[in-house]
């Protein structure tokens, strides 16, 4: 029988079920790159970041989730126009999943979504198993989050090429099967928007957060 495990923006308004959550069913990492520091700059939510300017991310297949509340606050920002669609929760400025296109069956959930009462994400999946691009850490790289690991490339690659196989695209959380377009309005950051988050993001900031 599959569990099912709740997901929800910081205050509660937006909420999501994910059906068969596991270690050996999520890739979770800690991205340390600098357009993840730059979208939670632009949120207003640095607070999510860790000491070293990284995000937590749990890696799901699009049809283990699905929204059950607060369909309607649902927002995208891309920071370019070809860059990932970054799902937020428009009430607290939560982010709720970053995703390609459909052609490329993942959707990357921050941890701290997942963070219930009684247990957390380390209770549902355990901790994280790798972490990458930490040329953009704050303050300096954590200890293997540079250079290529084989291992954790590997790995995400089966669990997408395997989601896309076994069909667990669709429902897709995000986009609508029939035009592929997205579910919900998308906003693309200008050059010179994008270009002023750089001065927040690692390895040296310069300037504060964005209040």
């Amino acid at each position: 029988m599959r569990k099912n495990s709740l997901m929800h923006c910081s205050c509660g308004e937006v909420r999501g079920v994910v059906t068969n959550l596991s270690p050996g069913t999520v890739n979770r990492v800690v991205c340390y790159c600098e357009d993840c520091q730059a979208f939670l700059h632009r949120l207003g939510r640095a607070d999510l970041l860790n000491p070293h300017g990284g995000t937590d991310i749990v890696q799901i297949a699009p049809a283990s989730l699905s929204f059950v509340q607060g369909k309607e606050r649902i927002v995208g920002l891309r920071l370019t126009p070809k860059g990932l669609y970054r799902w937020y929760a428009s009430c607290c400025k939560t982010p709720l999943g970053n995703t390609l296109s459909p052609a490329i069956p993942f959707v990357g959930i921050i941890a701290q979504a997942f963070q219930g009462e009684r247990q957390g994400p380390d209770d549902l999946i355990g901790r994280p198993i790798g972490a990458i691009y930490g040329k953009y850490a704050v303050g300096g790289a954590p200890e293997g989050s540079t250079g290529f690991n084989p291992r954790l490339f590997a790995r995400a690659m089966r669990m997408v090429l395997g989601w896309r196989i076994r069909g667990q695209t669709w429902p897709h959380p995000f986009f609508e099967r029939a035009t592929r377009a997205p579910s919900f309005p998308v906003t693309t950051l200008s050059h010179q928007e994008r270009e002023a988050l750089r001065s927040l993001c690692g390895p040296r900031p310069s300037l504060r957060s964005i209040p």
